[in-house]
């Protein structure tokens, strides 16, 4: 498979898992395989990178749909829990306001040739590419998002159980354990989703301050 061909996956994935959910409180075992999907989905997001650097196939196009399908799979799974009320609906909205002025600075570095995380990244300064670009950053940051939507996913599936055959299963105090794990790590989500936004917005705002001359002035102007 090619990195673009398991960016469109990871997308598939998150979409089935959330329909799965859906179904879950008529099947059990939709519960089960929407939890394996939301892994998936997160897991995925490594692989095309390491495809993409192991085999030579990184391309600015490339780095554009990984980031896409990160906002599509992010949004998609925070937009679903906020509507089964698990969190607040102001989650998916800082995700997406924040995924939106991000791209868009990097939708003008673009312009200039400054795509992706490697050489040509838009991030000049070291800390930036520490938080935003390393590969510590990057797998921390899905790993939290991941350990989030299946422990949320989870909770969803209990709300699915009978109360009889719930009350069985866990105790109140396990589920409401529960309850409190996904909002805890929800915050963090949130936290570092605007931490990881301020390096981009520093570097980003010399493209955004002359995105409105020519340009070969514009080039001149990045390139120093």
């Amino acid at each position: 498979m090619t990195p673009n061909q398991v960016t469109a996956a990871r997308v598939a994935a998150a979409f089935a898992a959330v329909a799965l959910f859906t179904l879950g409180a008529d099947v059990l075992a939709a519960d089960i395989a929407a939890v394996l999907l939301t892994v998936a989905a997160i897991a995925l997001d490594g692989v095309d990178g390491y495809l993409a650097r192991t085999r030579g196939l990184s391309t600015p196009l490339g780095a554009q749909l990984d980031i896409l399908g990160d906002r599509v799979v992010e949004n998609l799974f925070f937009t679903f829990f906020a509507v089964s009320g698990l969190i607040s609906l102001w989650v998916p909205v800082v995700f997406f306001v924040r995924g939106t002025l991000t791209d868009f600075l990097r939708g003008l570095a673009a312009r200039v040739g400054r795509s992706g995380f490697g050489r040509n990244s838009m991030l000049e300064t070291w800390w930036g590419r520490s938080l935003v670009a390393s590969r510590a950053s990057r797998a921390a940051y899905a790993v939290l998002k991941c350990v989030c939507f299946c422990v949320l996913g989870f909770v969803v599936s209990l709300r699915h159980l009978p109360a009889p055959q719930l009350n069985v299963l866990f105790s109140e105090l396990a589920v409401r354990s529960l309850f409190l794990a996904g909002q805890s790590l929800t915050g963090a989500a949130v936290i570092l989703c605007l931490v990881r936004a301020i390096p981009v917005i520093w570097d980003g705002r010399r493209y955004f301050a002359a995105a409105g001359k020519a340009p070969a002035v514009v080039a001149a102007g990045i390139s120093r």
